[in-house]
C-alpha cells in the first residue's frame, strides 16, 4: 500500500456530556475526503482511542469507514497493549474494509520492553493480520522511544510496511532511510501514482459489472490480437498487475495484504468460477497499466515507508527520508499542511520553506503546547467539528481561545 502524502489522524467527536457523536464523525470524514489529503488516520493518539471502551472503538471505526471516500487510504489505529488485543482490533478493522492498521508500542510495562519484547510483539501482530501494518513510535505519549535499530530489524517482515515516527529527529529518520534502502516491495498504485484502495477497486469493479453486456471476453480479445500480430498470444505469463474481475471481501482484503505491498507474487484470486470479463491490460496504453472499468492501475516499486509525525518538522523530516506525515495539525489545516508536501515533492524547495515557516508557530502551539482540546478548537474554527474533549482532558480557557484564534487567522481550509 502506497503510505505517500498526508494523513490527518483525525479527532473523535464527543456531545458535551461525553457520548461519541458519530454524526459529526461522519461530517468530518466527508469533509477530509473532499481535501487533497493522501488519507485519514482513525484512533490515532488524538482520536482520543485511549479513552474510548472497545465498543466506541469499533463504532468509530465503523463510521469513519462508511463516511470516507474510497480513493482515500484508511489507516485504523489498532494497537493496545496486549498483542491478542491488538490482532482482534486489527481483524475487526480489516473486515471493514480499512487499508492499513498502525500499532503503537506497548508501553505500561516499560522497564520489560526490551528488544525482544517489541521484536515478538510486531512480529505476532503482523504475522496474524490481514492488511499492513504500519509501527507507531510516539515517545511523546508513550514515554519509550522506538530504537532505529529495533525498526530497521523489523523493516525486513514482509508485513510491516513503514513507521510513524513521532519524535521529531530528522537525524533518527535518515538511519532509518538509508538502513532500509534495499528493501523494494510493489504497491498497487493509479496512473497517476496515488495510492490504489480494495475500497476504490471494488466500486469500480462495480461499476464495470453493470455494463457487463458491454463487456468483451478475453477469448475473444486475445483471439482479435494475435490475428492481428500474426502469431499465438499468450495469456498465460506470470504479469502481477493483473487480477481478477469481481473480488470477494476477503479477496479484495488480501489484495491490500499482498498485491498493494509486499511484492510476492501470490495472488489472491482463484482460477475457478473465474468471470467471463477478466482485468487485462489496455490495448490504447502501456502493457503495465491495467483496467478496471474507468480505473487504471499499475505498479509502483516502494521501500519502507516512514512517515513524520511533527508538521513543524515536516520539511526537514521529508528531506531526511520521509514520504508524508500523519499530522495532528493537518485536523484544522489539511491544505495548508499538504501545501508543504506538494512544493517539496514539486522540488521547489523555496516554497517549501515558505510554506513551512507558516505553520510552525500555529502548529507548536495548538498541537504540541495545547494538544487536543487546543485541535478540536482550531478544528470548529475551520469548518470542521472539533467539540470537547473527553475528561481528564479538559476545555480550553477563553484566553487560550483567543490564542488559537490569532494563530489560525490566515491558515483556512
Amino acid at each position: 500500500m502506497l503510505l505517500h502524502g498526508i494523513f490527518p489522524p483525525i479527532t473523535t467527536p464527543f456531545y458535551p456530556e461525553g457520548r461519541v457523536y458519530l454524526k459529526k464523525l461522519e461530517h468530518n470524514v466527508e469533509r477530509y475526503s473532499k481535501t487533497p489529503v493522501a488519507g485519514l488516520v482513525v484512533l490515532g493518539s488524538t482520536g482520543e482511542s485511549i479513552l474510548l471502551s472497545d465498543e466506541e472503538r469499533r463504532e468509530v471505526l465503523q463510521t469513519a469507514r462508511q463516511a470516507c471516500a474510497p480513493n482515500k487510504v484508511l489507516i485504523a489505529g489498532t494497537g493496545v497493549e496486549s498483542a491478542i488485543e491488538t490482532s482482534r482490533l486489527t481483524e475487526y478493522a480489516a473486515e471493514l474494509g480499512y487499508d492499513v492498521a498502525l500499532v503503537r508500542t506497548p508501553h505500561f510495562y516499560r522497564p520489560q520492553m526490551l528488544p525482544a519484547n517489541l521484536l515478538a510483539f510486531y512480529r505476532m501482530v503482523a504475522d496474524r493480520s490481514p492488511i499492513p501494518v504500519l509501527i507507531y513510535s510516539v515517545p511523546v505519549f508513550t514515554g519509550y522511544d522506538m530504537p532505529a535499530e529495533l525498526v530497521i530489524e523489523l523493516a525486513a517482515h514482509p508485513n510491516i510496511i513503514g513507521i510513524k515516527e513521532s519524535g521529531g529527529d530528522a537525524e533518527k529518520i535518515r538511519r532509518m532511510a538509508e538502513a532500509t534502502r534495499h528493501i523494494k516491495r510493489n504497491a498497487t498504485v493509479t496512473e497517476a501514482f496515488a495510492a490504489v484502495t480494495p475500497r476504490m477497486l471494488n466500486a469500480a469493479q462495480a461499476h464495470a459489472s453493470a455494463r457487463e453486456p458491454e463487456l468483451i471476453p478475453v477469448g475473444a480479445i486475445a483471439a482479435a490480437q494475435s490475428h492481428a500480430a500474426g502469431q499465438d498470444a499468450d495469456f498465460s505469463a506470470p504479469n502481477p498487475a493483473r487480477r481478477e474481475a469481481g473480488p470477494s471481501h476477503n479477496q479484495a482484503t488480501n489484495m491490500s495484504s499482498s498485491v498493494n505491498h509486499t511484492g510476492t507474487g501470490t495472488s489472491s484470486g482463484s482460477a475457478q468460477g473465474r468471470p467471463a470479463a477478466e482485468l487485462i491490460p489496455t490495448a490504447h496504453s502501456s502493457s503495465a497499466v491495467t483496467a478496471i472499468g474507468s480505473l487504471k492501475t499499475r505498479q509502483k516499486e516502494v521501500g519502507f515507508q516512514i512517515l513524520a509525525g511533527t508538521a513543524q518538522k515536516l520539511r526537514l523530516c521529508l528531506d531526511a527520508g520521509a514520504v508524508g506525515g500523519v499530522l495532528a495539525f493537518a485536523d484544522p489545516a489539511p491544505t495548508a499542511c499538504y501545501e508543504i508536501y506538494a512544493a517539496w515533492k514539486e522540488g521547489d524547495m523555496e516554497l517549501a520553506r515558505v510554506k513551512q515557516e507558516r505553520i510552525v508557530e500555529g502548529a507548536t502551539r495548538v498541537g504540541s503546547q495545547l494538544g487536543i482540546p487546543g485541535m478540536k478548537y482550531a478544528m470548529d474554527l475551520n469548518g470542521y467539528y472539533g467539540g470537547p474533549p473527553r475528561l481528564p482532558l479538559l476545555p480550553l480557557t477563553a484566553d487560550l481561545k483567543k490564542d488559537i484564534e490569532q494563530l489560525m487567522s490566515d491558515i483556512r481550509n
